[in-house]
């Protein structure tokens, strides 16, 4: 079991001017600012997008699937729970100390050339809509928890009632293969989008 900080790091420093030309292009009516401060950063705010018209501000949290290069996968993981020193802690998702109004989730990554990401698909979640919806299917913080509990040890992909797990989603546990043992709710992508709480950028 590893941790793959320091690589997923480099990989993402390589990633960015990628992103940013996605944002030049595709989000005409605001500009946006990058962050650079480890304080905000932990706060869940990668990216201040600043509509023109408005000034209204938004918080981007950027997450990418950087362990599945030159791959298409039709889900993403929202993390629920994870552990660090043996401690479980709050995984993002329903984190009340981040202060993300959107979610950028950045998938199908290819790099063709070394060292360099030449396409990814960059699908925007409104984080608030997507916890509205989990509440309403009765998926809220409270019940996937206590779910979790009731399952601690296991390892691998767990099915839930409230969830069709072919179309919609399902929990997995990752306890062998990594040193945080998250714990994630891992949701489609075209579900996100069919539910009204995501769009695909590019």
């Amino acid at each position: 079991m590893k941790s793959n900080f320091k690589a997923d790091l480099s990989k993402e420093q390589q990633l960015t001017p990628l992103l940013d030309f996605y944002y030049q292009k595709y989000l005409k009516h605001y500009t946006f600012e990058r962050v650079s401060y480890i304080k905000k950063q932990l706060q869940g705010i990668d990216l201040i997008l600043k509509n023109v018209s408005t000034g209204k501000r938004f918080y981007l949290d950027e997450k990418a699937q950087l362990d599945y290069i030159n791959e298409s996968l039709p889900t993403f993981a929202f993390e629920l729970l994870y552990q660090k020193n043996g401690i479980q802690k709050q995984g993002w998702l329903f984190d009340n100390s981040k202060k993300t109004h959107f979610y950028a989730l950045v998938t199908s990554i290819f790099s063709d050339e070394a060292k360099k990401f030449t396409s990814c698909n960059i699908t925007i979640v409104n984080r608030e809509k997507l916890i509205q919806h989990l509440d309403k299917k009765g998926l809220s913080q409270t019940y996937l928890e206590r779910i979790i509990t009731e399952n601690k040890g296991l390892n691998g992909k767990l099915n839930l009632d409230k969830l069709d797990a072919r179309n919609e989603g399902y929990l997995f546990f990752s306890s062998n293969n990594k040193i945080e043992k998250p714990v994630n709710l891992i949701l489609r992508l075209d579900y996100l989008q069919r539910i009204g709480v995501a769009k695909r950028l590019v």
